[in-house]
């Protein structure tokens, strides 16, 4: 493994800010973004590569894919933009992907930024093997937890074995003080601290400023792994689960399938992949199904009885304990269980109603209507009745098919039991 330079020994030049600012303007002006990559005539180029979220498939593919690419001949260095908190693959990806970090062939630095950023968990053990280490103010380092990568590299920036840094994390003047991380207030400034990063001082009308000469390239995840990237983000996965389940629910007591229900299908099997991808508890998952098919009870009733109390009981102990870790906000999860009680309890049995009613007031007028059928009734189906669409039922057990005429003969919730107009029984009482 490479000797890595300590921080604190580092002798480069500061620069203002407000140079730094006009010249990270123009190392923007000549980056691309995505996973293609401008096409650069000056020479070796820097490659900045955005590492946000966790670490999933998907993102740990694009860092392996870079560090095997590199070719000395066309980059400098490669810059890792953490901000990441925990991984999601297996422990093998982990010490491939610290492999390629402490054997490739340029310089990997990492920067801590912007402000905000945190490097916890397997992506701090990575930094640590790194060639240079970078933080910006309000960013934090540090939490390695468990030694995933193995016996191979030790301890993260070789401190102690028993150091309190396994458990909490640092901010940005003790990382800078305990020598773990360089001070980069902007990506700017951490890109001139690399060895080989050239930049040059213009003089014009408007004064001196500091321009790049070594190319800066961007490379992120494309749209479409970037998609699903953000599907496996915890807090997209449970409210994707809590909008499929609450579409499929809606669409279950209405007739045919319609647009509701082909999201929910969507929104559900996309949230079974973040879930799958995430450290999710299957216990857990179980008490959310369970809880909207408590839901889905009263709803046929028309009104909240018992089963959406028990529902919703359900509902906050599945959200609660959905993931391992607790790895959504409090935000979320009230957003989640507030907004599906408030539609499936309070506002699903309205819907339903309004979709399925006549602007009669009341259903009891409905018991000796005829109409017909729209979709076979054997026993299930549905029928029209006024020129609205019910879910019907029938104790017949020849079934009633589409074009036939049927007698309401009682209403039960939001479905209708119904019989044929020929054969029915005859009411002698009219």
């Amino acid at each position: 493994m490479r000797a890595r330079p300590h921080a604190c020994h580092r002798v480069r030049r500061r620069l203002p800010a407000a140079v730094l600012a006009l010249a990270l303007g123009a190392v923007l002006l000549g980056a691309t973004g995505g996973v293609a990559s401008a096409k650069v005539d000056h020479g070796p180029v820097v490659d900045v590569v955005e590492v946000h979220g966790f670490l999933d498939p998907v993102l740990v593919d694009m860092l392996v894919e870079t560090l095997e690419g590199l070719d000395p001949a066309e980059t400098v260095a490669v810059v890792l933009q953490v901000d990441s908190t925990t991984a999601v693959v297996d422990d093998a990806e982990l010490v491939r992907l610290a492999a390629l970090v402490a054997d490739a062939p340029v310089p990997v630095s990492f920067w801590v930024g912007p402000s905000g950023a945190k490097a916890t968990g397997p992506i701090a053990r990575l930094a640590a093997l790194g060639d240079d280490v970078g933080i910006a103010p309000g960013a934090h380092l540090g939490e390695f937890g468990d030694p995933v990568l193995g016996d191979r590299y030790g301890t993260p920036f070789g401190l102690p074995a028993d150091t309190d840094l396994v458990h909490r994390t640092v901010g940005y003047d003790e990382a800078v003080e305990l020598g773990l991380a360089r001070p980069s207030p902007v990506l700017l400034e951490h890109l001139v601290g690399l060895p080989g990063f050239e930049v040059r001082t213009v003089t014009d009308d408007d004064g001196t400023t500091v321009q790049p000469v070594t190319p800066t390239r961007f490379r992120q995840l494309d749209v479409v792994d970037q998609f699903f990237h953000t599907v496996a983000s915890p807090a997209v996965a449970y409210l994707l689960l809590l909008v499929g389940m609450g579409l499929l629910v809606f669409e279950l007591y209405t007739a045919g399938v319609g647009i509701a229900g082909m999201i929910g299908a969507g929104s559900f099997l996309l949230a079974t992949y973040g879930l799958g991808v995430l450290p999710a508890r299957g216990w857990a998952v179980g008490v959310l199904v369970f809880a909207f098919l408590g839901f889905a009870i009263d709803v046929q009733a028309g009104v909240p009885r018992l089963w959406s109390v028990i529902g919703s009981i359900a509902l906050v102990v599945g959200s609660v304990y959905l993931f391992e870790g607790g790895s959504f906000s409090w935000i979320t999860l009230l957003v989640g269980v507030v907004g599906t009680i408030a539609g499936v309890v309070g506002g699903m049995p309205a819907m339903v109603r309004t979709r399925f009613s006549t602007p009669t007031i009341g259903r009891e007028w409905m018991v000796g209507e005829v109409g017909t059928v729209e979709e076979r009734v054997g026993p299930n189906g549905t029928v029209r009745v006024r020129d609205a669409v019910w879910r019907a039922t029938t104790n017949r057990a020849t079934p009633v098919e589409p074009g036939g005429d049927i007698r309401v003969v009682a209403v039960d919730g939001l479905w209708l039991e119904v019989e044929p107009i020929e054969g029915a029984a005859r009411d002698y009482r009219r």
